[in-house]
């Protein structure tokens, strides 16, 4: 005597798994990486996992998604630490350089350095060091 199936449902609508573009996923990706947001945050506001978005995050950093420019082009700050061990005189302050650190690349630049170059070299230093 077999056993068959004798009622069938199908259940439509969504199955609860998300198809976002690739411009979603840098977005959600580029929110987590804002000073004082955790990514645990911005995955509950947006229905994904933490993992999901550390994902995303990892291939901003490898090219495969692309930060959009209106997110790129806020302004990020960073730690300012005073070296005071140094003293200089105040004649040495016209030709002095500035010296900024991102993770383990150190980005040095002169008084009259342009600042659309400066704010590009410490994004790829940022983008490098996460």
């Amino acid at each position: 005597m077999g056993v068959g199936v004798s009622r069938l449902e199908v259940i439509e609508g969504p199955s609860g798994r998300r198809r976002r573009t690739k411009a979603e996923r840098a977005r959600i990706a580029a929110e987590s990486m804002m000073p004082g947001v955790t990514v645990a945050d911005v995955a509950r506001k947006h229905g994904t996992t933490r993992w999901q978005i550390y994902d995303w995050r990892k291939q901003i950093r490898k090219g495969n998604l692309v930060v959009p420019e209106s997110v790129a082009s806020l302004p990020v700050f960073a730690e300012l630490m005073v070296d005071d061990s140094s003293a200089e005189a105040p004649a040495a302050v016209a030709g002095s350089v500035l010296e900024i650190a991102v993770g383990d690349v150190v980005i040095r630049a002169g008084a009259g350095v342009d600042e659309g170059q400066l704010t590009r070299a410490i994004r790829a230093a940022r983008a490098a060091a996460s």
